[in-house]
């Protein structure tokens, strides 16, 4: 039984390297991207026992992005090696001062064969958790399909569901997108959602309101700097960030994420949720590359008994 169950479409992450912007760089790091295996070694390193799936291709980054995966402590057993189909590639920078420049190298990934058939059923029906994105759901019909089985064989196993939209315009219009989160919100509990991608899609409605008629038990508005809200059907509670150099924000939600699920786990209280997950997004946020930062249990449990910097 894993506290969290979740599958994705895990990527190799080339970034360049001593801040240099892409057209210029010499020299790149390596790790892994994507939002599902950014949140499952978030929570490994919290303590939490993690099972991932999905799909890599058999090749070099394949490889490694198992390697690596177990390194962490997370049950990669149901993670499948396509041996047609590449793993998938990303390629960024993280610049001072300048926009982020990314590079996909997804189309015809292995991630985008991901199907019904693929999914660990029984890890699904025993797990506490079941954390799905949009993003997935959005790489092709097949996925689409198994993100939405998934949640349907959670919650006929009482799990519960978590589900972040995290949008991505590249792999689709606002329309689709649209589709995408109105379907698989109405099989989630629990909502976390960036306050500029839930404009996108409610059209007007308030963004708690919105997923409360699909079903939501609760809902989490993230708002960058502004930092973040949970709404529950009764009450509303805010936290602020915690202040920190900013040097690469990319990662930032799904450490959000990862701090508020571990806090939830828990049975802690909605105070203790929220800023256990604006403090591991900060730790994130102040380092290179999507996962590099988030911390052990030690760590972020230092950084919240600082507490003077988290603004309520």
């Amino acid at each position: 039984m894993s506290d969290v169950v979740t599958f994705g479409e895990p990527m190799a992450l080339l970034l360049a390297e001593r801040d240099l912007p892409l057209d210029a760089a010499t020299g790149f790091a390596w790790s892994i991207a994507g939002a599902e295996s950014n949140l499952a070694i978030g929570m490994a390193r919290l303590g939490h026992s993690v099972s991932y799936a999905g799909r890599v291709g058999d090749d070099v980054f394949g490889a490694r992005i198992r390697r690596e995966l177990r390194a962490e402590g997370i049950d990669v057993s149901a993670l499948i090696t396509d041996p047609e189909l590449p793993t998938g590639l990303l390629i960024r920078d993280s610049p001072v001062d300048r926009p982020i420049t990314v590079h996909y190298r997804r189309s015809g990934s292995a991630s985008t064969g991901y199907a019904v058939a693929d999914l660990p059923v029984e890890l699904i029906r025993s797990a506490r958790v079941l954390h799905l994105t949009g993003i997935t759901a959005a790489l092709s019909e097949s996925s689409f399909e198994a993100c939405r089985t998934a949640m349907t064989l959670a919650r006929e196993a009482g799990v519960t569901v978590s589900f972040d939209p995290n949008l991505r315009l590249r792999l689709a219009g606002p329309e689709r997108w649209t589709e995408i989160v109105d379907a698989l919100a109405r099989l989630a509990d629990l909502i976390f959602v960036g306050a500029d991608e839930a404009a996108m899609i409610t059209g007007g409605v308030a963004t708690e309101k919105w997923f409360f008629e699909r079903g939501a038990q609760l809902v989490v508005i993230k708002d960058g700097e502004q930092g973040a809200v949970e709404h529950r059907p009764d009450a509303s509670t805010a936290v602020g960030v915690r202040r920190v150099p900013l040097v690469d924000p990319v990662g930032a939600g799904d450490a959000f994420n990862t701090g508020w699920l571990s806090a939830w786990l828990r049975g802690l209280p909605t105070d203790r949720r929220l800023a256990e997950g604006a403090a591991v997004a900060s730790l994130v946020v102040a380092t290179h590359g999507d996962a590099i930062g988030l911390p052990d249990a030690e760590t972020r449990d230092r950084i919240l008994a600082e507490g003077a910097d988290i603004d309520r």
